[in-house]
């Protein structure tokens, strides 16, 4: 890939084993039927690769040291895509990181052993290199690997490009320098446990340089700036198959509307759009949105 590649991403790169199930949600003591099965490539920088080559976009990924299990799979998926994995640290004494996914309509149950790996002490992932960076035209930082993820937003803050984020506090620096930061509802439990989301909006709005949005599964969509007015926006309706990779979908088109310069309503609503088509197939990787399914589906539903 030429160095001045669209977009830099820095996180989570997984094999991601999920498992879609035929007859509904586990059961305790009762049998299950497998309808589907797939190894591929997975994690929240993973899939945004993998939709955002979709809807046209060059991309070079950092991230996740990529083992002996994991490497073929992810070698041969990306072959053809405009992918650059050339960052990306792969090792000979280790099998790599896999989660494993149980899936069945709107409920889903990831399983792994990240616990076990960040309690270890040791790093797993890489350290973000400024050629990597320089030269491209946005980016996406995921929050999950301490020292490095802050070093990769502060390379992207020296040459100019501007990133997105997912899940920072209001008191994170991701949070604070980032052009955009996307909260899911699993953070906001987590993090602002009893607080209205117009509450945890409005704190977070006053820390930020750039937009924050606050998604809330099926419900409305909240977001703002700092000195701005709080707006709403409900998502797309469409018929759920599986929410696996929602979220990442979301940030994908948080990226792609950065990249293309959208104002805050038209980035908030393309990256819903990307996310709602996301969720009506299985398995995404497969079946990312194409830019143009995406453009039906904004012209198909007034704002």
């Amino acid at each position: 890939m030429k160095q001045g590649h669209d977009v830099y991403l820095f996180g989570q790169v997984l094999g991601t084993h999920s498992f879609l199930l035929r007859d509904g949600f586990l059961q305790p003591d009762e049998y299950s039927e497998i309808g589907e099965q797939y190894f591929l490539p997975g994690g929240e920088t993973g899939t945004a690769a993998t939709v955002l080559d979709s809807l046209g976009v060059s991309v070079r990924m950092d991230g996740t040291w990529i083992g002996t299990a994991v490497a073929p799979m992810l070698k041969a998926f990306y072959a053809e895509k405009n992918v650059d994995l050339s960052p990306l640290n792969f090792v000979e004494d280790d099998p790599g990181v896999m989660d494993y996914v149980v899936i069945a309509g709107l409920v889903r149950s990831p399983m792994g052993r990240f616990q076990t790996l960040f309690a270890s002490g040791k790093r797993w992932w890489s350290v973000p290199r400024e050629a990597d960076i320089a030269g491209c035209r946005a980016a996406a930082v995921d929050p999950y690997f301490g020292e490095e993820s802050l070093l990769a937003a502060e390379l992207c803050r020296r040459h100019g490009v501007p990133y997105v984020t997912i899940d920072c506090r209001h008191d994170s620096p991701l949070h604070r320098h980032a052009a955009i930061n996307v909260l899911s509802h699993e953070c906001t439990d987590q993090e602002y446990a009893g607080m209205a989301p117009e509450d945890v909006m409005a704190q977070m709005q006053r820390t930020a340089e750039g937009l924050t949005i606050l998604t809330q599964g099926g419900g409305e969509m909240l977001y703002g700036r700092k000195g701005g007015p709080l707006r709403r926006m409900k998502p797309f309706h469409v018929q759920v198959r599986s929410t696996l990779g929602a979220g990442d979908t979301f940030k994908a088109g948080c990226v792609y509307g950065l990249l293309r310069g959208m104002d805050d309503d038209a980035l908030v609503r393309f990256a819903s759009a990307c996310s709602a088509i996301a969720i009506s197939r299985f398995p995404l990787p497969l079946n990312p949105p194409r830019l143009d399914e995406v453009q039906r589906l904004l012209q198909s539903e007034n704002p």
